[in-house]
């Protein structure tokens, strides 16, 4: 089953070659920062730790209280962080060390994924995506669900790879125009589809990745 991913929209072939790779990604970057800021509510409560305190603080009381509504008891039985040095980070009165604030962000991150099933998030144009035969994949005796992401325009693909990574995608599958930008935005390998190849196959090499 050979495919390849459309061309890009006309607006990105407009730009002149000497903007360059480096140009592209943070013209993007700057387009897009407002959208990722809040894309993962875990790498928003990490800027919050390289501000201050105070906005650690502040962040992370949000993301208990108003996103996923735990209680400080509940975080320290995921993080294994007693619940009276949390009370103390949470109301201001210790400042948390690197081990304290990794052990956290690793726990919030099980409660934004508890329960998702393994997916590879697979980002393309409808006219790919209608070609794909199989919403299962099945590499190496392992079943993982494809969910796609129809996009129409290279800012569609960044913000669904920085969607799919929140939503607990293992990997990313993608067209190689945009797999370079994506790669360095996301914390998930990422894989393209490229031309005689199959998606398909672009799908497992992502899982195979993923496993390494």
């Amino acid at each position: 089953m050979g495919t390849s991913c459309p061309q890009p929209a006309s607006s990105f072939r407009s730009y002149p070659p000497a903007f360059g790779q480096k140009g592209i990604f943070l013209y993007y970057f700057v387009l897009l920062y407002p959208i990722m800021a809040y894309a993962d509510p875990v790498d928003r409560l990490m800027r919050a730790a390289l501000t201050s305190d105070e906005a650690f603080v502040a962040t992370l009381n949000d993301l208990m209280e108003n996103d996923l509504r735990i209680s400080v008891r509940d975080l320290s039985e995921h993080c294994g962080i007693a619940q009276s040095s949390l009370y103390k980070i949470l109301n201001g009165k210790r400042s948390p060390n690197l081990s304290t604030l990794r052990e956290i962000v690793k726990a919030l991150r099980q409660f934004y994924h508890a329960g998702d099933e393994k997916f590879i998030g697979l980002i393309a144009a409808r006219p790919v995506l209608e070609s794909v035969e199989e919403r299962m994949a099945d590499v190496d005796g392992r079943h993982l669900r494809v969910r796609e992401y129809p996009v129409y325009t290279m800012e569609d693909a960044i913000v669904a790879a920085v969607r799919a990574e929140r939503e607990g995608a293992i990997a990313i599958v993608c067209a190689p125009i945009v797999s370079s930008i994506i790669e360095q935005l996301v914390h998930v390998p990422v894989t393209t589809i490229i031309p005689r190849e199959s998606v398909q196959r672009a799908i497992e090499l992502a899982a195979r990745k993923a496993w390494i």
